[in-house]
């Protein structure tokens, strides 16, 4: 469920806060691996925004993909989907967004690590010299325990190499993640 601080793009407006898209992927994979971790499926994304700003009010579906190695201390691979908009609406246009998410982390032994996981994107509607983000950078994260349930803090800067014209310049991102290992 993402949560969303979005700056004012126009003086005057102010910031707004509140809830995004929620967007849920069920991915199928294989039961056994040797190597390489693959799964795909569906991508569903629900209009549950808060604000017309975080958001679409349209529901979207597509593809999505992942596939990782882990290989000692190190896990790396990518996450990739494509979300049409399937659903009517009287006040936000249709899209059709791509999202590439290369990962790699390093994994210490006592639940830190380092990582960089940017979220790549196309707006396949923008004019093409608005249609990517392309963010460069990285962060830390540890996972803590509280009793037998583990969660995942996790905190990652990237700065903007390529944005649309109006593309915000650095993206912050915090994140805690509860994990509920078999």
């Amino acid at each position: 469920m993402p949560v969303i601080s979005q700056p004012e793009f126009l003086r005057g407006e102010g910031r707004t806060n509140g809830l995004g898209d929620i967007q849920f992927t069920a991915f199928l994979s294989p039961a056994k691996t040797k190597g390489l971790v693959w799964g795909a499926g569906p991508i569903v994304q629900l209009p549950s925004n808060t604000d017309k700003v975080l958001g679409n009010d349209r529901w979207g579906l597509g593809p999505s993909a992942v596939a990782l190695r882990i290989q000692g201390h190190w896990v790396y691979g990518a996450l990739a989907n494509n979300v049409w908009s399937v659903s009517s609406s009287n006040h936000d246009p249709s899209y059709n967004k791509f999202l590439l998410q290369p990962f790699v982390n390093y994994n210490f032994s006592d639940g830190l690590y380092v990582s960089t996981a940017p979220i790549i994107t196309a707006d396949w509607k923008a004019n093409s010299d608005d249609r990517w983000t392309v963010p460069l950078g990285g962060g830390v994260g540890k996972i803590v325990r509280f009793g037998k349930l583990p969660v995942n803090f996790q905190t990652q800067a990237f700065y903007n190499v390529e944005k649309p014209q109006n593309g915000a310049d650095w993206t912050l991102r915090l994140q805690a993640q509860l994990m509920f290992p078999k």
